[in-house]
């Protein structure tokens, strides 16, 4: 209690005697159990070291891209499971050999593979089109007319406000007349009965 420590007497009293082929045991499965870590991090390091070459790949490709074009945010999310993303919902993450590229883009039903290779070229000529097709689609909506542009909308959306207030008022005006002739109705009914 005054000079003991009570952490060395509880690890003497429950400390089991090991010798033999169960401590040799115990001792390859730690080295196993180190060496399988390492592998874990060497096999992360090696997605890691693919994925940059992948984004050193896209260099050029992104940098034809407009200035003003604030779809594409590309950049390397180092997690678990580290990914290259190229927009908020397109990635590309290895394979589970750890040497295949998945192009991948999560939707409303769930995660779509839009091209899987195991060659930089061949996913940085299938990104380079879902690059292209997305620039497609912002022209098409920019200069679609039946789309109205921000200004607009405020004008519009003013509008809007407007006649919802009048309907509101006219809701209210009918209720009001309506919940008036009941009343009225019904004491014309109590007076009416009072009478007979």
């Amino acid at each position: 209690m005054w000079g003991r420590d009570r952490k060395d007497e509880e690890s003497a009293e429950y400390a089991p005697v090991l010798s033999g082929p169960l401590k040799e045991a115990m001792r390859q499965a730690r080295i196993d159990s180190a060496e399988q870590s390492g592998v874990v991090v060497d096999l992360r390091d090696a997605e890691l070291a693919r994925l940059e070459l992948l984004n050193e790949a896209l260099d050029p490709l992104f940098s034809e891209i407009p200035a003003e074009v604030d779809m594409f945010d590309r950049g390397i999310s180092k997690g678990d499971t580290p990914r290259l993303w190229i927009d908020v919902v397109s990635h590309v993450a290895m394979g589970r050999d750890k040497r295949r590229y998945r192009f991948m883009q999560d939707g409303r039903y769930g995660r779509k593979i839009l091209a899987e290779s195991s060659e930089i070229g061949d996913i940085v000529n299938a990104i380079t089109h879902f690059i292209a097709s997305r620039l497609i689609e912002r022209e098409r909506a920019l200069s679609d007319k039946s789309i109205p542009l921000p200004g607009k909308t405020y004008r519009n959306l003013k509008t809007l406000r407007s006649h919802l207030r009048w309907r509101m008022l006219r809701a209210f005006i009918l209720g009001l007349i309506v919940g008036c002739l009941a009343l009225f109705g019904a004491l014309w009914i109590v007076v009416w009965q009072g009478w007979s």
